[in-house]
């Protein structure tokens, strides 16, 4: 009955969970990406070689994997195309990737109300990557929304218009150019054309392929903390990176679900504005900043880094039911000589567990942490985690310890192979 194993992020997204998506589909017969939209993007690293996914599963690196866009993606076919060019380039066929019929796009209005409302927003911004994710989740949701099925089969000529008198109005307002009907028809036709082969209804795939008895990976994007209801709200993003939007965002039902793997770092990370408790806005997160190259895979802006967030954590564990956690950057933090652990806010005098996505509460909340040795060595050839120094088996027995969830993989590099299968 279990088909079906989840990798989703635990924090605020980029905690490495293209590794261990990779690691984990050479097994998949199907890996699937279920939300989001260019905003997000996976990292794998082959043979020297980057490849940077902001749409498309990271399950296509493997020969045998059929590769899914779920129906809770939003997509830009621009950026689409490019990946699916640099893919071709490298010697993939891409005759593995699959688009849902029923997946929204992206239109240059979008990409133009995101950006003009954030501008708006002054010092208020949410810190949004300007992608159009936001616009084209309110037009999914005001039902002018128009889909991949409409784009390919040329139905979608008499929305868009519709769709482009309603946001030149807008922009009239904004003191904005207005957008011309003709220039999206001709480069939106020419998508059409050359993404029809790969569109179908992944539904149905998805059941074919559970009544085979296939193995199928959900690919995650972003993360808990960043979830439209669950996360640190209005600093989130437009969708449901947690564990109910691997089921709305493929139609995949619940009983399916096996593993639920959280993803995260040894430390933390954030892109964009809002509260964050355990950041380190001085030289100790510089350093981790360095040490762990954190810049955006979508966006390059440099991350937001501190300490690791156990209270968060158990939140995430909590919401998404994860099963087991792979737990990214263990040889970054160890480069530290001295790392610190949160394990409990302070709040009124008292220690609490409890995470809230309140600001005023987050507001009150001070971070209670423990400390620990690091100088952990060169761990990166290390293969059993019985073989690393004292020092990092400390540190990760008492994550598992307060969280209660086992740790399955262990990052030790930046290599595809630096890592531990616990």
């Amino acid at each position: 009955m279990k088909k079906v194993d989840v990798v989703l992020g635990s924090f605020y997204g980029d905690e490495g969970k293209g590794k261990i998506i990779d690691y984990l589909s050479q097994n998949a017969d199907v890996s699937v990406r279920c939300t989001g939209g260019n905003n997000a993007g996976h990292t794998i690293e082959i043979g020297g070689k980057k490849f940077a996914f902001h749409l498309i599963p990271s399950g296509i690196l493997n020969k045998g994997t059929i590769a899914v866009i779920g129906n809770g993606v939003v997509i830009d076919p621009k950026v689409l195309m490019q990946e699916i060019k640099n893919l071709k380039e490298n010697g993939y066929l891409v005759d593995n990737l699959r688009i849902s019929d029923k997946a929204h796009v992206i239109f240059p209005y979008h990409v133009e109300m995101d950006r003009l409302q954030e501008e708006l927003r002054k010092e208020e911004k949410i810190g949004t990557t300007c992608r159009g994710i936001g616009p084209v989740y309110c037009d999914k949701y005001e039902r002018c929304g128009i889909r991949m099925g409409d784009l390919v089969n040329k139905k979608f000529e008499k929305q868009l218009r519709k769709n482009v008198e309603t946001k030149n109005k807008l922009f009239e307002i904004y003191g904005h150019k207005t957008i011309k009907v003709e220039d999206i028809l001709e480069e939106y036709n020419s998508y059409a054309n050359q993404l029809k082969e790969y569109v179908v209804d992944t539904v149905e795939l998805l059941h074919n392929a559970l009544e085979e008895n296939k193995k199928i990976l959900c690919e995650g994007a972003q993360a808990t903390l960043l979830d439209i209801d669950f996360g640190s709200y209005p600093y989130v993003t437009s969708s449901n990176p947690t564990i109910g939007g691997i089921c709305t965002g493929t139609g995949i039902g619940a009983k399916y679900i096996g593993e639920v793997y959280g993803v995260l770092k040894a430390y933390s990370s954030k892109v964009g504005a809002g509260p964050y408790i355990t950041e380190q806005n001085n030289e100790i997160g510089d350093t981790i900043r360095e040490l762990g190259h954190e810049y955006g895979t979508t966006t390059k802006r440099p991350r937001r880094c501190g300490w690791l967030d156990l209270v968060a954590l158990k939140y995430a564990v909590m919401l998404n039911g994860i099963t087991g956690l792979a737990i990214n950057h263990v040889d970054t933090i160890g480069k530290l000589d001295k790392i610190k652990l949160c394990v409990g806010y302070q709040k009124e005098g008292k220690t609490t567990m409890h995470y809230s996505t309140d600001m005023d509460e987050i507001a009150k909340c001070k971070p209670v942490y423990e400390e620990f040795d690091g100088n952990f060595g060169d761990i990166s050839h290390i293969k059993q985690r019985k073989d690393l120094p004292e020092n990092a088996q400390k540190y990760l027995n008492r994550i598992e310890e307060i969280v209660k969830v086992p740790i399955k993989f262990i990052g030790t590099g930046a290599r595809r192979d630096a890592m531990i299968v616990c």
